[in-house]
């Protein structure tokens, strides 16, 4: 409870408070009569890992990696912006739901910001998170499922759900959990992996993938650590023939970022996590445009825009 026991804790625990339906006892903090505990400055709705001890493992052992104030190239930053459109002077004193936070990429920009955030994780990574942004008064850690969310309807005046649809068991459902946390005139941004029918290199996992979901997640990393640094120039070759490496790349999975300004370690750490990340985690459920769009339509969703983005399908709404 270190950073907890600072002067934010009590604000962001009424924080939580006041978008849940938790009570605070002499006892802690109990849910519908269950007792809720607070661990590593974590409120934990669940305890384990389940479908997703692969993203636990990662988060962990690559920490650091994607967060920009580490390999200080702003690439999450840019990402963020361009994807969402938010702007973050529009983020101070909003509330602001991050849904499957990994380490806290996204969790350091918005926090940044001035958002009054909320930021959770179906797993341990969470504690990654709070590893990294941990020193942000602004920011209240959870673990949850999206499935089971503590929060009240219409809490948040945002939501913030991008590299996590695809891996929940039912994509389509989750997106809405998310819509009914978020209120009347409130703005969500999602992205999803786009099954588009198309032959791209980030495919080639779906050849593999019958094998490596079935590998200890351990033993694939050590794989893909001691595999990745030596694959990684020819696949940069390959990467760089026009037209061609869209098939020839489609083959070995390598998640190669040869087009960025990371130094040489950088773009083998992010290869090895992003290539693990491909061909381990238990669920890959891609979706169409018009199916995101639908999803969107059938939330009430007005001034939607769907589109092809940098993960997949991005899609941003204004719920009506």
């Amino acid at each position: 409870m270190s950073r907890y026991s600072s002067s934010g804790w009590p604000a962001r625990l009424q924080q939580v408070l006041d978008c849940t339906d938790l009570q605070l006892t002499e006892g802690g903090l109990r849910l519908d009569g269950r007792p809720v505990p607070v661990e590593g400055e974590v409120i934990r709705f669940r305890r384990d890992d389940g479908y997703n001890d692969s993203f636990a493992l990662q988060w962990k052992k690559y920490r650091q990696t994607q967060l920009d104030r580490f390999s200080q190239v702003a690439m999450t930053r840019e990402r963020f912006l361009r994807e969402t459109g938010w702007r973050p002077e529009e983020l101070r004193g909003q509330t602001i739901l991050e849904a499957g936070s990994g380490a806290g990429r996204f969790t350091a920009i918005m926090a940044e910001a001035g958002a009054n955030l909320f930021s959770f994780d179906y797993s341990s990574a969470v504690d990654a998170n709070v590893e990294n942004n941990g020193a942000f008064a602004n920011v209240a850690f959870l673990q949850c499922d999206i499935f089971d969310m503590p929060f009240r309807a219409g809490a948040f005046d945002r939501v913030f759900c991008h590299g996590v649809l695809q891996h929940t068991p039912d994509p389509a459902g989750a997106f809405r959990h998310l819509a009914r946390v978020l209120k009347p005139g409130g703005r969500m941004s999602i992205d999803v992996y786009h099954r588009d029918g198309r032959i791209r290199p980030w495919k080639s996992k779906y050849l593999w993938r019958w094998l490596t979901t079935r590998m200890e997640p351990a033993r694939l990393l050590a794989f893909l650590e001691w595999f990745i640094p030596k694959w990684l120039p020819f696949d940069t070759l390959i990467k760089r023939i026009p037209l061609a490496r869209n098939y020839l790349g489609a083959v070995v999975p390598c998640w190669n970022f040869w087009y960025t300004d990371l130094s040489r370690e950088q773009k083998v750490q992010w290869a090895i996590l992003d290539t693990f990340d491909a061909l381990s985690a238990k669920y890959d459920l891609p979706a169409t445009l018009d199916e995101v769009r639908a999803w969107f339509g059938g939330a009430g969703f007005r001034e939607a825009e769907v589109r092809e983005g940098g993960n997949g399908v991005v899609g941003n709404g204004v719920k009506a």
